[in-house]
């Protein structure tokens, strides 16, 4: 999703749309590839992340079209290591 590049879906996390602390709707982690719903996949790197957030990739591929404040994807950032 970020850098595009094929892999292996091994080699990939899956992320879908959850909560963050807040109860706002954000990218959260999925490594076990087991949460209901559209997911999506990016290499577990800063930069493949970096990527996806400057190219907006987030909403666009999980289809998601809510109300209110948006997607925010700091709980994926955290699980990766991320500076936000």
């Amino acid at each position: 999703m970020g850098c595009r590049a094929r892999a292996a879906k091994a080699e990939l996390l899956r992320v879908t749309v959850g909560s963050d602390a807040d109860g706002h709707p954000a990218v959260v982690p999925d490594p076990e590839a087991t949460a209901p719903g559209r997911g999506a996949h990016l290499h577990p790197t800063t930069e493949c992340y970096e990527l996806a957030v400057r190219r907006r990739a987030f909403a666009r591929a999980l289809r998601f079209a809510g109300k209110g404040p948006g997607l925010t994807s700091a709980p994926l950032a955290e699980h990766l290591g991320a500076d936000i």
